[in-house]
């Protein structure tokens, strides 16, 4: 549905015009995005909106919108044609610089490879600490460029040969013996690959021209996802979940390291805390080690989670190290000014596909972290401390997050919700499955440890008979259970009813207390579930790929409320269907101005997708996925929350060929944009000699008219170098005006 004026005023209501900032100290406020923002130099692609109060100048996007102030009888004429360009498409007036691309030097390693959440901690006027986590491996533009980038040669071609002359898609590389040399080939790979993950610290300052450089300090550091394999440096960590680490004979897989554990990966979304410190949300583990546990938190055996390869997918690296799945899935905290300091996972806060946080800390009350779990079926969670915080300011506060509770949320229909305990005394009281979209709930299997698949409500009553309570489904002291059931949080959230979500990514506090949650898409899985469709359901009541934006408020706003209120504020899809022009919210953000950013990710191999005709060869309707192909690239929007544009959505950006663009946020006098461009060039690696390809598109104008677009797309990318045949490569930049005002 289109958002209401009356729906985009509530949303807005509580913020009073107040800047959302990532919960930093007062005297260094910096304002947070957290995922996809695009731009670039190329004037041909900026358009004129209408609108006498934006501060720039909208760029022309692939679909006609109402913020086009062209009339829907002449926009099929000024869209029949549009190209691509393989570079950061920003509004007139901006320009960006390059400040670090993977390969760079960083301490005694290197800037890792896939980077994504941007923290800058100030230590002065115009200086700081850069936080960047790196998320994962895209193999194609990764391998394609590793030699040169890296300066040595890794087997690839030899692995995947050796492992195709098995007769296998994978293997098991740590049950390979000592010395074999497939196992060598595959551990050098698989090292590599992990030493381009992680987190990395970078100083940085900006000159006089406005420009911001790294500074090289003596805090400069990686964390990477093999910290502690053979440098000594491993991560730590707080909790009941230590117990479960400190095993050394379980019922499933313990690596004998106690609470040391080597590296963190899959590092995506994150946040920061009024102290000071970085939180790094540890997202799609399960793709390097096993996910589901045993009844007593111990892990599956490092064979359920193979090391494959092959011309997309670089999966199981954690295997050939015999890596234990669950240390992996947690929020990592560090401290960037600490050149010590190498991490420590909370294990209070849950395990599972984290994405950001959103952290509430006001004197006198407990310390509230909030973060989604993003899976088709992932779920909202809470952590609350068991003990007040006296001053936000101090970094004694992380020692709040070794007591408290887990929550996950239920939402109900009419608006209201509630927060379910992950305690072991918590009745089991599973979702119900004729509501979910995918018709499936997957719930812990016992006594065989790991997980099965519920696709009947016979199934449901069965596992309600015999099962009571959640500390039915694990063993071990009190304490140990609950190491176990944080071990295994999603699965134990599925148990005990809290409501299945379309992919809750971004979880932004504002300064009135409200939590803003992105929804990015409503579609169901095979293999991981799918939303509950009372709650998150197109305008037809089925599932909706697109996405929503959806505010929430605790009860009294209290932030230990175990009660809240919820509503949606935006939808997205074609206007044509009553959305705003975009698809698959990410991130939200406030300025300083009260306005609010948002900005998208689509995945790699839908951008610029063909879509020739909106039936597919049977005569049915294109695939709400396949549609996406319509949008272009990724993109950010802008929407006003004041004057005649209130309700509205402008395009302020663009990234290039196949690349996410994520974790923004603003210098402190909001002069600067920092922005990370991630996997240029995912699906076809270099663009080769400028190539291009001329594709079709059956687009719509805003009242519904059918009409056919020729558009121009670049075949890979060059980006950042922007020269034929360069490698691509993600990268971090800053973005300015070119007179250096406030954005």
């Amino acid at each position: 549905m289109t958002i209401k004026r009356r729906d985009f005023l509530t949303f807005i209501g509580g913020i009073s015009g107040a800047m959302l900032f990532d919960v930093v100290p007062r005297d260094r406020l910096v304002p947070r995005f957290s995922m996809p923002f695009m731009g670039s130099e190329s004037s041909e692609a900026a358009f004129a909106a209408t609108s006498s109060k934006l501060s720039f100048k909208p760029i022309k996007g692939t679909m006609p919108l109402l913020t086009d102030a062209i009339a829907s009888s002449k926009q099929a004429i000024a869209y029949k044609s549009f190209e691509v360009v393989d570079d950061l498409v920003l509004p007139e007036g901006f320009v960006y610089d390059v400040i670090a691309a993977w390969g760079d030097k960083v301490g005694d390693s290197r800037f890792g490879y896939n980077n994504d959440y941007l923290s800058l901690v100030e230590t002065g006027k115009n200086e700081g600490y850069l936080t960047v986590n790196f998320e994962y491996i895209s193999s194609i533009p990764w391998e394609q460029a590793y030699e040169q980038v890296v300066g040595k040669s890794l087997p690839f071609a030899e692995v995947a040969a050796e492992i195709k002359a098995l007769d296998k898609k994978d293997i098991d590389a740590w049950a390979l013996k000592s010395g074999d040399p497939l196992k060598a080939k595959i551990e050098l790979i698989a090292k590599e690959a992990l030493i381009d993950l992680g987190i990395g610290v970078i100083s940085v300052r900006r000159t006089e021209s406005g420009k911001w450089e790294r500074t090289n300090s003596a805090s400069d550091r990686r964390v990477t996802g093999i910290s502690g394999l053979e440098d000594g440096r491993y991560l730590k960590a707080t909790g009941p979940s230590v117990e479960i680490f400190r095993k050394e004979k379980g019922l499933g897989y313990t690596d004998k390291l106690g609470d040391r554990i080597i590296g963190t990966f899959n590092n995506c979304a994150g946040g920061t805390t009024p102290w000071g410190t970085v939180f790094s949300a540890e997202e799609n583990f399960q793709n390097f080690v096993p996910e589901s546990v045993m009844a007593d938190g111990t892990s599956l055996d490092p064979s359920k989670k193979k090391f494959s390869k092959d011309e997309g997918e670089l999966n199981g690296v954690g295997n050939v190290f015999g890596l234990a799945g669950n240390k992996y899935g947690w929020m990592v905290e560090i401290d960037p000014a600490n050149p010590d300091d190498y991490g420590t996972k909370h294990t209070w806060l849950g395990r599972y596909r984290h994405e950001a946080v959103g952290i509430r800390a006001e004197a006198g009350k407990p310390l509230v972290f909030y973060s989604g779990c993003d899976r088709r079926g992932g779920h909202l969670y809470k952590f609350v401390s068991k003990n007040l915080i006296k001053d936000p300011k101090n970094k004694a506060n992380s020692q709040l997050l070794t007591s408290g509770m887990l929550y996950a949320a239920k939402f109900n229909a009419d608006g209201s919700g509630s927060w379910i305990a992950l305690r072991a005394s918590t009745p089991i009281n599973p979702h119900k499955i004729d509501v979910l979209a995918g018709k499936m709930l997957p719930l812990p299997q016992r006594p065989e440890g790991g997980t099965f698949k519920a696709t009947k409500e016979e199934e449901i009553a069965m596992f309600k008979s015999k099962f009571k309570t959640l500390g039915d489904l694990y063993v071990g002291s009190d304490r140990e259970k609950q190491g176990a059931i944080l071990i295994d949080a999603h699965y134990a959230g599925n148990a005990v009813g809290a409501t299945c979500t379309a992919r809750p990514e971004d979880t932004e506090v504002a300064p009135d207390g409200s939590l803003f949650i992105a929804f990015t898409s409503g579609s169901a899985s095979s293999s991981d579930g799918s939303p509950d469709l009372r709650i998150f359901k197109g305008a037809d009541g089925k599932a909706l790929e697109h996405g929503w934006i959806m505010r929430l408020n605790e009860v009294d706003n209290k932030p230990e409320s175990m009660n809240f209120k919820w509503t949606m504020v935006a939808t997205g899809g074609e206007p044509a269907e009553g959305g705003l022009g975009f698809t698959n919210p990410d991130n939200l953000a406030i300025d300083r101005s009260g306005n609010v950013w948002m900005v998208t990710d689509i995945s790699s191999e839908k951008y610029n997708r063909a879509v020739p005709s909106r039936k597919d060869k049977s005569d049915k309707p294109v695939s709400q996925s396949d549609l996406r192909g319509l949008y272009g690239n990724s993109s950010i929007w802008f929407l006003p929350t004041s004057g005649n544009d209130v309700g509205k959505a402008f395009l302020f950006g663009f990234g290039p060929m196949e690349c996410e663009t994520t974790g923004p946020l603003f210098s402190r006098d909001q002069q600067t944009l920092f922005l990370s461009v991630q996997h240029p060039g995912e699906i076809a690696g270099v663009r080769k000699d400028m190539a291009f390809e001329s594709r079709k598109f059956a687009m719509r104008t805003t009242d519904g008219k059918e009409f056919m677009q020729t558009r121009q797309v670049p075949i890979g990318s060059n980006w950042p170098a922007k020269k034929s045949n360069a490698y691509p490569k993600p990268a971090i930049v800053a973005i300015r005006k070119i007179d250096n005002s406030s954005i």
